[in-house]
C-alpha cells in the first residue's frame, strides 16, 4: 500500500461517526481484522462443506439408509438451514448483535460437526458395515439416529447466525463514511467470496477423497479440525472488532408502518406516487396521537416517524429487484451437469484416467476464483478512471450482467448437449464419444455469472437495507436461493410429467441420449431472457437508498416539523 493510502486509513480510524462530539470515537481497524473474519468463514467452509458435500454417500454407505430416504433428509436440512438464517438475522439485529451472535453460531456449529464426525469414529454410533451379498442391511436404530440428528440440529443453528451475519460483521469494520472505508468495504465483498470459492474447491477435492478412499473417520475429522481454527480466528481478533450493538426489533419497525398506513389510509397527502402516498400516511398527526418530550411517537402502532417510513420503502424497494434471483439461479446452477458429464467421455486426453464426474463444478468455481482479483484489481480501477464521477461499475449494473450471462450459459448448454446427444445416438452407445470437457465453456460462464451477479446481490442487499437490518439482508441471499431450488424441483418434475406422454418424448428420462436435456437448457434460456428484461424494468425505476425524491422528502420531513411544533 502507498504512503497516502495508508495516511488515508490512518485517517479513518480517527475519523467520529456520531454527531455528537461527546460520544466515544469508532476505532475502525478494517483492513487489520479482514484477515481474521474472511478466515474465519473461510474454516468455516472448509469444515461445513467438507461434511455437507459428501453426506449422501455417508447417509447410504455408513448408516445403510436407501437413496431416497437419505436425498429427503438433506433436502429438509438444506431448507430448514436456509430458514433458520433468517432466524439468525432476527435475533442479531434485535438482542444479541453481530458479534455475540457470530461467537455463539462457529461454536455450535463446531460441536455439530464433532458429533458428526462421532458418528463415524464410534462402531455404536452407526450401523454395522454391510455388504450386499450378506442380505439386507440393517438400518440406524433410533439412538443411532438421534444422534445424527442432533449433529444436524447444532449445524442448523450454526449455519443460521453465521450466514447472515459474517458478511455484515465484515463491513461493519469499516469506516462507511470515507472514500477508502468504501473501497474497503468493496474489496471486503469481492475477496471474502474469493476465498469462500477456494475453500469450496479444497472441500469438494481432497476433503471429500479422503472421506471416499481413506477413511469416513479422518475425512469428517479435518472439517471439524477446520471449524476450531474457524473460531480461534475469530476470537483472536475479539478486541480489535467494531461491535456495533443492536437497535430493536427492525421487522417490527416494518409492520408498525404498514399497519398504521392502513390505519390512516384515508388522510390526505399531496399528490405522490402510490406508494410514497400510502406509507407516509403513518407519519400524519391526529389529535389522538401523543407525542414524547423527545419528539417520538408515544404509541409506534398509531403514528411512525419518517425514519421508519423510509425504512421501509427501503425494503420494499429492493424486493423487485430480488425476485430475479429466482431464476439467476436456475440458469446458473445447471443440476444436469453431472449426469451430462456421466454420459460424455471424460477421459484425460488419451490415458486410461477418467475425471469424476462429479469434479467437473471445479472449473465454475475456478472461473470465479480468477475473474474476483482481476475485477477488484484491474476493471474497477479502470472504469473509475474512464467514468466522470469515478464510481466505476454501479451494483445493479454488475447484477444485470450476471443475469445476462445466464442466457449465453444456457444456449450454450443447449447446443452442447445436442451435440453430445447426436454423437451418442450416431454410434449407438450410451456413453458419447464427445469430450465432457466440452461442458467447460458453460460451467465457465456460470462462474463468471456468480462473480457478478451473486456477489453484487450480497453487495446490493448490504447497501440498500437499512443499517438496523443488515443481518436480514445478508439472509436474503440464502432465501433467493432456497426459493430457487424450490422452484427449479418443480420446473424439473412439472416438465418430466408434462413431456412423458407427449408426441416428442419425454425431454429428462433417466438416459438422457433418449431425452432432449437441449429443449430444457433453451426454455432455461427463455425463462432467464424473461427475468433479464424484467431486471432492466424492476433496474430503470429503482431509487438507491438517499438517492429519493428529495424534494418531497423535505417537504414531508418540514410538515412533521411543522405539526410537531404546533
Amino acid at each position: 500500500m502507498e504512503k497516502n493510502e495508508k495516511e488515508s486509513m490512518e485517517m479513518d480510524v480517527k475519523t467520529p461517526t456520531a454527531a455528537n462530539d461527546d460520544e466515544p470515537e469508532i476505532n475502525y481497524k478494517g483492513l487489520k481484522t479482514m484477515p481474521l473474519i474472511i478466515g474465519n468463514e473461510t474454516f468455516e467452509k472448509l469444515g461445513a462443506i467438507g461434511t455437507l458435500s459428501n453426506l449422501q454417500v455417508y447417509l447410504t454407505t455408513v448408516f445403510n439408509m436407501s437413496r431416497i430416504s437419505a436425498t429427503t433428509l438433506l433436502n429438509v436440512f438444506n431448507g430448514t438451514t436456509n430458514i433458520a438464517t433468517l432466524v439468525g438475522a432476527y435475533l442479531s439485529d434485535t438482542y444479541f448483535g453481530r458479534y455475540k451472535t457470530l461467537g455463539f453460531a462457529s461454536i455450535a456449529s463446531l460441536f455439530g460437526l464433532l458429533v458428526v464426525s462421532l458418528t463415524a469414529v464410534f462402531k455404536n454410533l452407526h450401523p454395522p458395515h454391510c455388504n450386499p451379498s450378506d442380505g439386507p442391511c440393517i438400518g440406524p436404530d433410533a439412538g443411532q439416529m438421534a444422534f445424527l440428528l442432533f449433529g444436524f440440529g447444532l449445524m442448523i443453528i450454526g449455519a443460521g447466525g453465521i450466514r447472515p451475519c459474517n458478511l455484515a460483521f465484515g463491513a461493519d469494520q469499516f469506516n462507511p463514511n470515507t472514500d477508502s472505508g468504501k473501497r474497503g468495504i468493496d474489496s471486503f465483498f469481492n475477496w471474502y467470496y474469493f476465498t469462500v470459492t477456494f475453500a469450496e474447491i479444497v472441500s469438494v477435492t481432497l476433503v471429500v477423497y479422503v472421506q471416499s478412499n481413506v477413511s469416513w473417520s479422518i475425512g469428517l475429522a479435518i472439517p471439524t479440525i477446520f471449524m476450531f481454527l474457524s473460531c480461534l480466528m475469530y476470537f483472536v481478533g475479539s478486541k480489535m472488532y467494531v461491535k456495533v450493538k443492536p437497535e430493536g426489533s427492525p421487522l417490527a419497525s416494518l409492520v408498525q408502518v404498514l399497519v398504521v398506513a392502513v390505519k390512516k389510509r384515508k388522510l390526505e397527502l399531496p399528490q405522490q406516487p402510490w406508494l410514497s402516498f400510502f406509507l407516509d400516511k403513518a407519519a400524519i398527526i391526529t389529535p389522538e396521537d401523543q407525542i414524547n418530550q423527545d419528539g417520538s411517537p408515544s404509541n409506534p402502532w398509531n403514528l411512525c416517524t419518517m425514519q421508519q417510513i423510509e425504512e421501509t420503502k427501503c425494503v420494499i424497494r429492493v424486493i423487485p429487484i430480488s425476485l430475479t434471483a429466482i431464476f439467476y439461479h436456475i440458469g446458473a446452477q445447471q443440476q444436469y451437469i453431472v449426469f451430462q458429464a456421466l454420459q460424455s467421455d471424460r477421459h484425460l486426453g488419451t490415458t486410461s484416467f477418467q475425471i469424476p464426474a462429479a469434479s467437473y463444478v471445479i472449473f465454475a468455481m475456478l472461473s470465479l476464483t480468477l475473474w474476483v482479483p482481476i475485477y477488484d484489481r484491474l476493471v474497477v480501477p479502470f472504469t473509475r478512471k474512464i467514468k466522470k464521477n469515478g464510481g466505476g461499475i454501479t451494483v445493479l449494473q454488475r447484477i444485470g450482467i450476471g443475469l445476462f450471462i445466464t442466457i449465453v450459459e444456457s444456449l450454450i448448454g443447449a447446443f452442447v448437449e445436442e451435440r453430445r446427444r447426436t454423437w451418442a445416438l450416431r454410434n449407438g452407445t450410451t456413453v458419447s464419444p464427445m469430450s465432457a470437457m466440452w461442458l467447460v465453456p458453460q460451467l465457465a460462464l456460470g462462474g463468471l455469472a456468480e462473480a457478478f451477479n451473486a456477489i453484487g446481490q450480497i453487495e446490493f442487499y448490504y447497501k440498500q437495507f437499512p443499517e438496523n437490518m443488515r443481518s436480514i439482508a445478508g439472509a436474503f441471499f440464502f432465501c433467493g436461493s432456497a426459493v430457487s431450488n424450490y422452484v427449479y424441483s418443480f420446473l424439473i418434475s412439472t416438465i418430466h410429467r408434462v413431456t412423458e406422454d407427449g408426441s416428442g418424448g419425454n425431454w429428462l428420462p433417466e438416459d438422457l441420449n433418449k431425452g432432449r436435456l437441449d429443449y430444457f437448457y433453451y426454455m432455461v434460456a427463455v425463462l432467464c431472457a424473461f427475468n433479464f428484461g424484467y431486471f432492466l424494468l424492476c433496474a430503470s425505476w429503482y431509487r438507491y437508498k438517499g438517492t429519493g425524491d428529495s424534494s418531497f422528502e423535505v417537504e414531508m420531513e418540514s410538515k412533521k416539523l411543522d405539526q410537531h411544533s404546533a
